[in-house]
Formats: structure tokens, C-alpha cells, sequence
């Protein structure tokens, strides 16, 4: 059977990783990308290159979007060189990778029906670039149920791809994922002072906790980054931040208290005040200050 021909709208860290995957599953990628640098990059390890997301969409059988801002999605969907300027594109479906707000992602999807026939999936994604590349990645899809069938052989090439609901559920699960994982940056930045402040061995925690309740697959992951002070972003602090100031509008629009959450925004806007954007999210640790050697 014929693979479908995918685009990528999208190629930085984590769209990098989605491509790459794709190509050596033995897809065609044709790829966009607003960065002239990293669209060329991408074409020296095997992407088509498109001049613009409609052009992506009018090459492709099915469109995978992962941009930064539920902004740049929405020009992806209704710029001047968008998706429904596409000449093609009745029938096709948007699989949107990024995490975004969910009423917006809504009205997109409810837009991109109405003037063009193409379906949206949102489809927002936990694992970063190397899980990108390895195609282990945890995928929460909205959408509708023939929408989601159709692209489901597709991503089983990625990761786990579960269906959660109608359009927005991704993305109200992703909420729910980066609940759980921002905050816990912050407290693996704590536990990581009181194994530095107490003198113990801090790379043999996830071995001596990794049996117990404490443990986790975030925790290794950050500690390699922490330990060592090694702040090469796999993801950016301020991408950690948008996100956090994305859950906490959802939450305040409902009434509901996050406290934690809270905690976490607070520390990641301190870390992006100090002039770190650009570094890992791990460097949140670099916030709070060590405490007294023994």
C-alpha cells in the first residue's frame, strides 16, 4: 500500500523530530516553515520544501501542523498564504501537534469546515524532540470519529495516539498533562537542592526511588539536565511559561484553583525575568537558591 504523502508546517525542535520520524518510516514529507534556516536544514536531510502552508496542503494527503502560539496557528489556518487559501484541500485533514487554547482550536476547526472541507484534529503531544524522533511519543486527540480514523495508521508511526473526545479534547488533556509535568519540574528542582544541600549522590536517585511511589520516567530525564547544569533547551523555559499562562486562563475561566500551578507560573516567570528564555525548562532550577552545606 501507497504511504500518504504528509506535510509539516512547523520544523523547530519538536517538528524537526516529527519529520525525521516520518522520513524513515518511508514518508514523503513536504515541509513549511517560517524560518528560512531551518526549513533548509530540513531539506538537507530529505523534506520538499514549500514556499507556504497552503502550498504544504495542496502537495500533501494529510497536514500536521507544530507551531509555538495558538496565533501562528491560526495563520497557518487563515493567513494570507493559509490553509484556506489551499486549492486542494477538500476532504484533507489538519492534524494540529501544537498546544493551543481550546476554544480557539474550536472556532479553527469549525472554520477550516466551513470554507474549505477539511477536518481538524487537535492533537497536542508529551515527550519532546527525542520522543518525536523515536516515534514514542503520548498523542491526545479531539476530533471527530471518522477524522480520527482516517489519521490513526498515520500516527501509530509516532507514538500512542488516543482519541479523548470531540475538537478541543486534546488539547483539554494536554492541560491535564502539562499540570502534571510543569509542576513537577519544580518540584524535582526542589528535591534535586535537598540531595545537593544534604550531600548525597544525586544521580542515584531515580535508582534508590525508582521502586517506590516517587518514581518516575520524568524524573531521570530531569536530573540528567539538572545535575549537570546542562540547560540545552529540548524545549524552551519560555514555551514552559506560554503554557503555564495557557492552563492558568483555562482554569480561571472556570473558577478552578490551582495552586500548584500557580506556584509553578510564578517560578517560571521569575526564571524568564532573569533574561532565560531561550534556555531548557530544566533551569528552573537555577530560581531557587541552595541551601546550607552541612
Amino acid at each position: 500500500m501507497t504511504k500518504p504523502v504528509v506535510g509539516f508546517i512547523g520544523l523547530g525542535l519538536m517538528g524537526s523530530g516529527f519529520a525525521r520520524r516520518l522520513l524513515a518510516t518511508g514518508h514523503r514529507v513536504t515541509g513549511y516553515d517560517i524560518s528560512p534556516q531551518r526549513l533548509a536544514a530540513a531539506a538537507a536531510w530529505g523534506v520538499d520544501r514549500a514556499s507556504s502552508p497552503a502550498e504544504v496542503a495542496d502537495a500533501a494527503d494529510v497536514v500536521l501542523a507544530c507551531v509555538t502560539t495558538t496565533a501562528a496557528v491560526a495563520d497557518v489556518v487563515e493567513g494570507p498564504q493559509g490553509l484556506l487559501t489551499a486549492r486542494n484541500v477538500r476532504g484533507k485533514v489538519l492534524v494540529d501537534h501544537s498546544t493551543t487554547e481550546i476554544e480557539e482550536t474550536r472556532r479553527l476547526a469549525a472554520v477550516l469546515s466551513e470554507r474549505a472541507g477539511m477536518r481538524f484534529v487537535d492533537a497536542p503531544v508529551s515527550g519532546g524532540p527525542g520522543a518525536a524522533e523515536s516515534g514514542t511519543l503520548a498523542i491526545m486527540a479531539g476530533g471527530g470519529d471518522e477524522a480520527v480514523a482516517s489519521v490513526a495508521p498515520l500516527m501509530t508511526n509516532l507514538g500512542t495516539f488516543t482519541h479523548m473526545g470531540a475538537v478541543g479534547a486534546g488539547q483539554a488533556t494536554k492541560l491535564v498533562n502539562q499540570t502534571l509535568v510543569l509542576t513537577n519540574y519544580c518540584v524535582i528542582a526542589e528535591a534535586l537542592r535537598v540531595a545537593e544541600t544534604f550531600g548525597i549522590d544525586a544521580a542515584r536517585i531515580p535508582q534508590a526511588l525508582g521502586g517506590g511511589h516517587a518514581g518516575s520516567n520524568l524524573l531521570p530525564v530531569m536530573l540528567d539536565r539538572m545535575i549537570p547544569r546542562d540547560w540545552t533547551p529540548k524545549g524552551y523555559a519560555r514555551q514552559v511559561l506560554k503554557d503555564l499562562e495557557m492552563l492558568n486562563e483555562a482554569a480561571r475561566g472556570r473558577h478552578l484553583a490551582m495552586p500548584m500551578a500557580s506556584q509553578a507560573l510564578t517560578l517560571f516567570r521569575m526564571l524568564i525575568a532573569q533574561g532565560k528564555s531561550e534556555l531548557d525548562g530544566a533551569a528552573v532550577l537555577e530560581v531557587l537558591p541552595p541551601g546550607d552545606r552541612p
